[in-house]
């Protein structure tokens, strides 16, 4: 036992292996909801997977480097999920029955609201900082 405990605390000292805690919570929380996308539309099934894609490079994009296109396209993912939620709230999906029209407190939705928030305000303070000539 003692054994595995210290492997597994000099591994959380090595970055590497810190990326790799890093992306495996990323794809387990990205995990959480898939299938029953496929069986409400399978559309939006397809969708959701892209979405997990996107967002599980450009996780990997952020872990690796400060580059500004990857800063722009996380922002514009985050912007487009909360416009996607915010529509299936409203007027509802394409060929959906309208279940979801006026449901805005399922709990995986406001999780997923406040993410994407917390995400394009990141992005917003970077854009800023990169104006007022402010280093990374």
């Amino acid at each position: 036992m003692a054994t595995r405990v210290a492997r597994e605390a000099s591994q959380l000292a090595n970055p590497a292996a810190e990326r790799h805690v890093v992306r495996r919570g990323i794809v387990a929380v990205g995990l959480v909801n898939v299938p029953g996308k496929f069986d409400e539309l399978p559309y939006v099934g397809v969708l959701f997977v892209g979405l997990i894609v996107t967002t599980l490079l450009l996780a990997e994009a952020m872990i690796r480097t400060d580059d500004l296109r990857a800063w722009l396209a996380a922002g514009a993912v985050s912007a487009a999920t909360i416009l996607g939620y915010a529509i299936s709230r409203t007027s509802g999906l394409p060929g959906d029955s309208g279940d979801d029209v006026g449901n805005w407190t399922e709990p995986l939705g406001l999780a997923s609201l406040l993410v994407e928030g917390v995400v394009v305000l990141l992005v917003l303070g970077r854009l800023a900082d990169r104006r007022t000539g402010v280093a990374h």
